[in-house]
């Protein structure tokens, strides 16, 4: 019987979406980047981008196998939708070619996947089927944001998404806000980008003038942005972000 495979954990760059791209060698390890070329079965967020970030890698490193023959597996999108641990997923049949001693490659649009981005279901299908599941460096826009915040770094949360809806979406950031005041827990929180300005308009009006409001968008990009001011002094400022560009909003003291 072969040995099982390993599932890696492969980053991805930052710039997924974005008009402008950074070098791959000056976003990732050469380390990351040998592996991930290396690897011949995927699964992932998105097959079409995973192809399009292999090109990348192969202009780097030569791929173990040309484009056209890489087995690439999309997670189904009900996990998009409700997340992994609320759409009840079994991912143990993604891992099959693992069990058969292949190593299994998992990354997500952008950053590290199974973190804000599918794939902790199979993370977890690893672990109950004995597979060694193997994390590399690369790009996390949560830890990116949250060091250049200014923000509490020892205690903090990850909250996903806030409502769309306006009456919600206000009742929902009172409640951050109130945790983080109280506990002083820093609250991080992303939006699809197109609806960044709505939710920075609504944070602008909700927040205490003195609370702190962080934005970390285009990180590890020639035109990133990483700025912490009391809401107060943001409201002296023009809207710091565009529509089309990944933002990541911290909120604290």
């Amino acid at each position: 019987m072969a040995a099982s495979g390993r599932l890696y954990l492969v980053p991805a760059p930052l710039d997924f979406g974005c008009a402008v791209q950074a070098p791959l060698t000056d976003v990732m390890p050469a380390g990351t980047i040998a592996i991930a070329a290396t690897l011949t079965h995927w699964i992932c967020e998105n097959a079409k981008s995973t192809r399009a970030f292999l090109k990348r890698v192969g202009e780097v490193h030569p791929l173990a196998l040309p484009l056209q023959q890489q087995q690439i597996a999309e997670l189904p999108r009900e996990v998009h939708k409700k997340g992994d641990h609320e759409s009840g997923f079994d991912a143990s049949g993604l891992l099959a070619c693992a069990r058969q001693g292949h190593d299994i490659g998992l990354a997500s649009e952008a950053g590290m996947p199974a973190i804000a981005d599918p794939g902790s279901s199979v993370v977890r299908a690893a672990h109950a089927l004995g597979i060694q599941v193997v994390p590399l460096v690369g790009p996390a826009s949560l830890m990116l944001a949250l060091a250049a915040s200014g923000l509490n770094g020892q205690n903090f949360a990850f909250v996903g998404y806030l409502p769309q809806e306006p009456t919600s979406r206000a009742q929902r950031i009172r409640e951050l806000e109130s945790v983080a005041l109280k506990s002083g827990q820093s609250q991080l929180f992303i939006e699809t980008p197109y609806r960044n300005l709505a939710l920075w308009e609504a944070l602008l009006k909700t927040l205490q003038p003195s609370t702190r409001l962080s934005i970390g968008s285009g990180l590890t990009l020639p035109n990133a942005l990483a700025r912490s001011q009391p809401v107060k002094l943001w409201k002296q400022e023009g809207a710091p972000l565009d529509g089309d560009t990944p933002a990541v909003f911290g909120i604290g003291r």
